[in-house]
């Protein structure tokens, strides 16, 4: 039996005739460029997060970087982030000149440690952009508590928990501004780039608009600086049919990454998921020792991993000297040494799911 590590093969063909149709509908009206499927998803995305505005974008980095520049962010600036993340969290900061401030993060989620936040502030510091790794919210009110306290403003880097909840709201409208992404293998992908943003401040909506599209109040008409940053209607169109049975997708993740949890309970440390929140698992994460030495096991086995991620951001040649560290991190230094991700995907059968652990307690034993 080959295992997949996400997959998304099994996931088209159970979605194919929807998938078709909307890629069909495109092609047959050919308005690849802001379509009426574009307005038709931002309108759905809205509604299931409750936040007032949804703003697709061509990527999740794009939801980034627009939204600092809906914020004004210039060179200068400070931003408070992790360096647990993937790298375009710090990307999207640096190319606006300005200061990635990386805090560490908590042994048990590897979210960022709301604890050590304030400590990071200064005068600089225009916003805070916790990331909600794995799929779980990071703790969110403490966050926003932290910001509102000092005039900030907040960026949940929602890239890999879209579906999630924390406190019974979803992930992506519980602070300022929400940015996902709908990279193909995200909880909620589409066949190439795709991204979205999720606010319910008018005056940020509208700028955030205008960015997408070099900056445009109106055609050639252009109030700001922009970026060339809409969503492709082709790839609106395959977001649009995956939703259909996206609740169901959700629940099956719940019961996946619950039944990893009971499987490997007493085997093998697993990130933590608080009970006030949910998490869509965008990756099962364990902690291991010697890892390297374990994923060849699990290869030979035929098990594929993924580490999510090996080095943190403040140790990355690009950003050492752009960056600024508060504090200690050695949190994030230990578990980028020892995360892996299991396969993980709604399609994933119990007696896959059976044989991975199984593999995964052979290669820790021996």
């Amino acid at each position: 039996m080959a295992i997949q590590f996400i997959d998304l093969k099994a996931q088209y063909q159970a979605l194919k005739s929807r998938i078709d149709a909307r890629i069909h509908k495109v092609l047959d009206h050919g308005q690849y460029i802001m379509g009426p499927e574009v307005a038709e998803l931002e309108c759905r995305l809205a509604a299931y997060t409750g936040a007032k505005h949804c703003i697709t974008v061509a990527s999740g980095t794009e939801a980034l970087l627009i939204s600092l520049m809906a914020l004004d962010v210039r060179p200068g600036d400070e931003i408070i982030t992790t360096p647990f993340t993937f790298v375009a969290t710090a990307e999207v900061i640096a190319l606006l000149g300005a200061t990635p401030v990386f805090v560490d993060i908590e042994a048990d989620t590897c979210n960022i440690d709301a604890g050590k936040i304030e400590a990071a502030i200064t005068p600089r510091t225009r916003a805070i952009m916790p990331v909600s790794l794995y799929g779980q919210p990071a703790d969110m009110d403490e966050i926003n508590v932290i910001a509102a306290h000092h005039g900030l403003a907040v960026i949940e880097d929602a890239a890999q928990s879209f579906g999630a909840e924390y406190k019974g709201r979803k992930s992506c409208n519980l602070s300022t501004i929400g940015c996902t992404s709908f990279f193909p293998s995200k909880p909620l992908g589409c066949y190439g780039d795709g991204g979205a943003i999720f606010t319910s401040d008018d005056a940020l909506a509208k700028a955030m608009r205008e960015i997408r599209v070099h900056g445009q109040e109106k055609r050639y008409v252009h109030t700001r600086i922009g970026v060339g940053g809409r969503m492709d209607t082709l790839q609106c169109g395959v977001v649009l049919a995956k939703l259909e049975r996206f609740d169901w997708e959700v629940e099956q993740r719940l019961k996946i990454g619950a039944r990893y949890n009971e499987l490997l309970a007493g085997k093998l440390p697993v990130v933590s998921q608080r009970r006030d929140r949910t998490s869509v698992f965008a990756q099962y994460t364990v902690f291991v020792e010697n890892r390297e030495q374990v994923q060849d096991k699990l290869k030979a086995a035929g098990v594929p991993t993924a580490v999510h991620y090996p080095i943190p951001l403040n140790r990355q040649a690009a950003y050492s000297a752009l960056s600024r560290v508060s504090g200690s991190v050695n949190t994030s230094d230990t578990m980028a040494s020892r995360v892996m991700s299991l396969p993980m995907s709604a399609d994933l059968s119990q007696q896959e799911q059976g044989q991975i652990v199984m593999l995964v307690i052979e290669a820790l034993s021996k």
